[in-house]
């Protein structure tokens, strides 16, 4: 596996056509033979990597407390960062590219986190980013589905 791609998210989702929207992107993650990075919580971070594994893919979490064990059962790595919301700058950096389902305070900050750094950054019923003339600040791709947010992510459509 050469890539790695983050899945970011609502770690409390509840919205069951969100977690659907993960689980599909974990999947198709997986498809391509690429590892799949994220908080390692539960709600759509949890999702994605159970439609990872169902995929034989590899899963890394990069939790936000010291315990392990709190990782979702789905995350084959789980590293403890003790850095809380922190963590999620080291969710992009060890990414390619970040593919965000829905949205959250913390999934905003992670996408804010990848454009700085120029990552490909693409959103499924996430968020866009306006500026105060009402236009769409570049930097976030909007996807249709899973397959496509994948394939755009990984800089192939």
């Amino acid at each position: 596996m050469g890539s790695m791609l983050a899945v970011i998210g609502p770690g409390d989702a509840a919205d069951p056509r969100l977690l659907t929207v993960a689980h599909s992107v974990g999947r198709e993650v997986a498809e391509h033979g690429t590892a799949l990075v994220c908080g390692g919580l539960g709600g759509v971070m949890e999702a994605a990597c159970r439609g990872a594994r169902e995929r034989g893919g590899l899963t890394v979490g990069l939790l936000p407390g010291l315990d392990r064990r709190a990782a979702n059962p789905y995350v084959d790595v789980a590293v403890p960062t003790g850095l809380g919301q922190g963590r999620n700058l080291l969710v992009v950096r060890a990414a390619d590219a970040v593919i965000a389902v829905g949205g959250s305070w913390g999934t905003l900050s992670e996408v804010a986190l990848a454009c700085r750094d120029g990552k490909r950054v693409v959103s499924l019923s996430g968020w866009q980013v306006s500026d105060t003339q009402g236009g769409t600040v570049p930097g976030v791709t909007p996807a249709a589905d899973a397959g496509q947010a994948v394939l755009l992510a990984l800089g192939e459509r």
